[in-house]
């Protein structure tokens, strides 16, 4: 096992969930419903998608809808190029007028991904620690209470970059059909960058820590519950600690 990579894991993990102790946070409550997908088309290129459902604060209304898709070069096993496009339809509250407004994203990635094995000989299990960049080019609403809906009238653009690292390990070895169940441990960083004017006018957007059990019902199917904690670091002194319950499946077609 690569225990240098997985202490960097650890680390990350530890850090940024400690920033959470500077001023007292908003508290929020959220369940995540989340889809991944990646289908060939040969041995370079492959087509990604995400489905994602998210709630707002006590899980009471529907906070926003994430439709996300990509074009995938596979440049070698371990790594993967990736361009596409996402749709945000988001929930918003300006003033005293809560109302909807979608945000269109172009987005670009690089992932790396490599083996972890942890153990000797019939008793090794083998995972996967992978790495992936993302940037973002956001273009979101400009929006203003008209009444009792809100008005769009125009854009704003931001661009963010990401960072996420994600290790899976399988809690006994792969059954020769793939079986078993799994940990896995994740974090990713949101980071603005060029005018950050419309989001929150700062370098640090956000932190996403997750810890989930699975089962891998097939080599092209998972499905996972757990715990993510996300940091979002709001205008001024303010933040957000919101905790979230997620479900999510991964197909690999």
């Amino acid at each position: 096992m690569n225990y240098r990579n997985l202490t960097t894991l650890v680390l990350l993990l530890a850090t940024f969930h400690g920033l959470q102790a500077q001023t007292p946070p908003q508290t929020q409550l959220s369940g995540w419903l989340a889809d991944f997908n990646t289908v060939k088309i040969n041995t370079r290129f492959s087509i990604h998608s995400d489905f994602q459902l998210r709630s707002t604060d006590q899980l009471q209304h529907v906070s926003s809808l994430l439709l996300r898709a990509g074009l995938n070069y596979h440049a070698s096993k371990k790594s993967v190029f990736t361009a596409g496009y996402a749709y945000i339809h988001y929930r918003r509250t300006v003033g005293q007028v809560t109302g909807y407004a979608p945000e269109h994203r172009i987005w670009e990635q690089f992932l790396l991904s490599h083996p972890l094995t942890i153990g000797k000989g019939a008793h090794a299990r083998k995972g996967t620690l992978a790495h992936r960049f993302r940037v973002e080019q956001r273009f979101l609403l400009k929006s203003q209470p008209d009444g009792q809906d809100l008005k769009h009238d125009g854009n704003l653009y931001a661009n963010r970059l990401r960072y996420f690292i994600r290790d899976v390990t399988p809690l006994i070895p792969w059954s020769a059909s793939g079986k078993a169940p799994f940990l896995a441990l994740q974090n990713e960083l949101f980071f603005n960058f060029g005018d950050k004017s419309a989001v929150n006018g700062k370098f640090f957007d956000q932190n996403r820590a997750y810890i989930a059990l699975g089962y891998r019902f097939h080599k092209s199917f998972d499905a996972e519950m757990g715990y993510m904690n996300q940091y979002i670091n709001g205008r001024g002194d303010n933040f957000v600690n919101n905790h979230i319950v997620q479900l999510a499946t991964y197909v690999r077609l």
